[in-house]
């Protein structure tokens, strides 16, 4: 009987590289898992008070820099000045 099943060195090069492209899968994955599972913040925040107060978020839009420091006050003073209780300009009646 005559057998020529022989794959080349294509085949034996081809097999090689699947392995190790299928064992870097697994480790990445596995990395991956236990990065998820020690990591400390949840994937999704969901927040339980509602939506952020108005000076929050005032407060993280300055400390981003998108405001500045007297454009800040200004704002923080239009805000107390709406929670005394007194209307301001653009507030609607």
């Amino acid at each position: 009987m005559y057998y020529d099943h022989d794959m080349g060195w294509w085949g034996y090069a081809g097999m090689g590289i699947g392995m190790v492209l299928f064992l870097s899968l697994i480790l990445i994955a596995v990395v991956a898992a236990v990065v998820f599972v020690r990591s400390d913040r949840p994937l999704r925040s969901v927040s339980t008070t509602g939506s952020p107060s108005p000076q929050s978020v005032l407060e993280s839009r300055f400390a981003r820099g998108e405001i500045d420091a007297a454009e800040f006050r200004e704002r923080t003073a239009v805000l107390q000045e709406s929670t005394d209780g007194r209307r301001y300009e653009g507030q609607p009646r």
